[in-house]
């Protein structure tokens, strides 16, 4: 049996595509998902019919006990946690800072940093060498909004990315010898549903234009950068980003 990867928010988007994409390569995939359980049913039928192994499995990211859950069952359902991806993560409205209010801070914050946190550790306990553990892979998914800013739209959001790539620079030193890489790739401006979240529908078709390539990049193509990261292909490969946001 292969190694088992967990991918948080798999049901759409990126998530979804490295899903497909890592089964393909031989992961055993455990595709979570928060409250869409048709499109995670959807992911798995779309990997058993390539031939690939995938379960799915409820849980909010931002819930400490439903994390410690979800990781026990992969333990259990799967030969060997060995992966995982950082993927779920979440935007509000489209706003500048002053007109953010506290409840949207702590929404995005907990799903987006809180949850990439409590998904690290209970990987760490998994996989590491010093916890009996084979070793394995981390990726992060965080955004080049981490570098840009967020600035008229998402600052909180912007932060929450920058809040991920220093966890990728700290937990890929602090687990150098216990046989867990960590990288992250960042993502620009990529053609999903995570978008609507934004009430903005024409963002992309408005921003293209500023992208060197001209034009958002598909979620597949951010998929084959996580999943090189995921693989023995980067295994010299630690603490580093992959931008992938068209030259942006």
């Amino acid at each position: 049996m292969g190694q088992g990867l967990i991918i948080t928010g798999a049901g759409r988007g990126i998530g979804a595509a490295t899903a497909i994409l890592a089964a393909k390569t031989g992961w055993y995939v455990l595709v979570n998902y928060h409250k869409n359980r048709q499109a995670a049913e959807s992911v798995c039928e779309q990997i058993h019919n390539q031939g690939g192994f995938a379960m799915i499995y409820q849980a909010d990211v931002a819930d400490e006990s439903q994390v410690v859950d979800l990781f026990s069952f992969a333990n259990q359902q799967l030969s060997s946690i060995g992966g995982l991806v950082n993927n779920a993560g979440t935007l509000e409205t489209s706003m500048r800072l002053e007109n953010m209010d506290g409840a949207r801070f702590d929404r995005v914050f907990a799903t987006n940093v809180k949850g990439s946190l409590l998904c690290a550790r209970e990987a760490v306990r998994y996989m590491s060498v010093r916890h009996g553990g084979q070793g394995g892979s981390i990726v992060n998914v965080s955004s080049v909004a981490a570098r840009l800013g967020g600035p008229n739209e998402y600052v909180d959001y912007a932060a929450s990315k920058g809040a991920i790539d220093t966890l990728t620079v700290g937990l890929a030193s602090e687990l150098s010898e216990d046989e867990i890489r960590v990288n992250a790739v960042r993502p620009g401006l990529i053609d999903t549903e995570i978008h609507q979240l934004s009430g903005d529908p024409d963002r992309i078709n408005r921003i293209s234009k500023y992208i060197p390539m001209k034009r958002p990049g598909s979620a597949t193509e951010v998929a084959n950068s996580i999943v090189w990261l995921l693989s023995n292909q980067a295994s010299y490969c630690t603490g580093t980003f992959i931008d992938c946001s068209g030259g942006r």
